[in-house]
């Protein structure tokens, strides 16, 4: 719908101040909620920790697995084990030469010296399993920690500690929503086709209480036309880094 709008002086059109994005937050597991660190109306940033979810297992895991990552005992006793066998091999080489012993009890010395040799390399081996096993243990206990997507604001807490966390779509935590920067969405007749371009102008008049004239810029041009309406969308981008427009509210705009 085109209207004259004296307060702008020129055409003006409706449109609609919505959150950039809307998110439900759930449980990546299941598990019971320990705590939720945020309530209603609650800015967040990024990163932040929202819930947690109970995790005695978990860490102990962790605790588990970090201690046998960090074991050297095993590797330090197969070091000594090649430094012996070293030497015994090198002392055997010498008697052979001198013929002091047998080819074979040299041979024999050679192949004690190649087995140390590969109980080192598999102590290694087992050291770093040790390693990705504690990582591993490591993330799924990260899991256990529900942390914000993106800076925004809470929209509604609806499960509370002691409750079950699912994993399924009707069962969400929580919902958060980004409102800076915020998106205008105009819907525009067809007839305007062409006349609104991608990086273009534009005065956003949010409606009472909030009022104001903010600029914004053209976002998003649909490349495709409604042929039942006989319309076309447009996304303008409009900032909100003090967060003092809400998100949901009518407004017009006018094209520059």
């Amino acid at each position: 719908m085109q209207v004259a709008d004296p307060a702008v002086g020129a055409t003006s059109h409706d449109c609609m101040i919505e959150a950039r994005q809307s998110v439900e937050i759930r449980s990546p597991v299941e598990a019971v909620i320990e705590s939720v660190r945020v309530k209603r109306g609650d800015l967040v940033s990024k990163g932040q920790v929202l819930v947690t979810l109970e995790s005695g297992p978990e860490r102990a895991a962790v605790a588990l697995a970090q201690s046998r990552s960090k074991m050297q005992g095993e590797i330090k006793a197969a070091e000594a084990r090649l430094g012996i066998a070293q030497k015994k091999a090198a002392r055997a080489e010498e008697l052979f030469k001198q013929n002091f012993i047998s080819a074979n009890s040299r041979d024999e010395a050679q192949a004690e010296f190649q087995l140390t040799t590969e109980e080192l390399g598999r102590a290694r081996e087992n050291q770093r399993l040790a390693e990705l096993e504690a990582a591993r243990a490591a993330e799924v206990l990260a899991l256990r920690t529900i942390r914000s997507p993106f800076d925004g604001v809470v929209v509604e807490v609806l499960l509370r500690p002691g409750e079950f966390g699912a994993i399924t779509f009707k069962d969400p935590i929580m919902r958060l929503a980004e409102i800076h920067p915020l998106h205008v969405e105009v819907v525009l007749p067809v007839g305007l086709y062409g006349q609104v371009r991608t990086g273009q102008s534009a005065t956003v008049l949010p409606e009472a209480p909030v009022g104001g004239s903010y600029q914004t810029t053209v976002k998003v041009v649909d490349r495709v036309v409604d042929a039942a309406s006989g319309t076309f969308g447009v996304r303008l981008e409009l900032p909100n880094p003090k967060h003092t427009i809400p998100a949901g509210v009518r407004c017009r705009v006018q094209f520059q």
